[in-house]
């Protein structure tokens, strides 16, 4: 079980993230950093273990497209690990420049899809993840991409948004139904994973990887159990 930290950023630091109402994110007091600046956090995390990979997710990149300068700002955490990255892409252009860049893993985000066309084109790039956005029992995004799953990338987000931060526990009901849907397909939970308990029992149901912020900072996941669950791992997911 791979376990990816969280990394949300609005106005250029790391924010506390809470049931995907973004207006609401202040910048992120953790007893892991004296700071909400993205590398301090990061830095911070790799105390409680050396993760080799962060899901980077620009919220104003993400509402109001890529601003100059935001991939630069992360070229220090690229030189320590992988980047899954969500700013919003929703066209080829955006994603053919991100895709040459070594070690950023672009996400495409179904919230930021008008329709299939850009998935269709790339999604046998063994580098793009696709992440498929609920708010509640509502997709957020085109139905076909949704529907066909013959369009999905190797790695797939599952995205909870009404339960990231929420303490309420994965979705897993949703989480099993996609993963039969995906197949061989890497599958990826995301949003209200509180405690090892729930790690384990989303590992039991063949989730390869989990997106978690809050349970690292509160310290509901020990360096201990951390260590434990990532099973000595510490190849790049990528």
């Amino acid at each position: 079980m791979h376990i990816i930290p969280v990394l949300d950023i609005k106005d250029g630091l790391v924010v506390r993230a809470h049931m995907g109402n973004r207006a609401a994110y202040r910048p992120i007091e953790t007893p892991l950093s004296p700071t909400a600046d993205i590398l301090d956090v990061a830095q911070g995390l790799r105390q409680l273990y050396p993760f080799p990979a962060f899901y980077v997710a620009e919220l104003d990149a993400i509402q109001q497209g890529l601003a100059a300068g935001a991939l630069e700002r992360l070229k220090p955490l690229v030189a320590v690990a992988d980047v899954w990255l969500d700013a919003g892409f929703a066209s080829l252009r955006q994603l053919e420049g991100v895709l040459t860049m070594d070690g950023v893993w672009p996400v495409l985000g179904s919230e930021s899809q008008a329709d299939t066309s850009v998935l269709g084109h790339l999604s046998g790039n063994p580098r793009l993840v696709l992440s498929l956005d609920f708010r509640g029992d509502e997709f957020v995004g085109p139905p076909a991409l949704f529907e066909n799953a013959d369009l999905w990338p190797s790695r797939v987000i599952v995205m909870t948004l009404r339960r990231v931060g929420s303490n309420a526990g994965p979705d897993f009901e949703r989480l099993t139904e996609i993963k039969r849907r995906a197949g061989d397909r890497a599958v990826i939970a995301a949003g209200g994973i509180r405690h090892a308990a729930d790690l384990e029992q989303l590992e039991a149901l063949g989730i390869s990887a989990a997106l978690v912020a809050t349970s690292l900072h509160n310290g509901s996941l020990s360096p201990e159990a951390i260590s434990s669950l990532m099973n000595g791992n510490d190849s790049r997911t990528g």
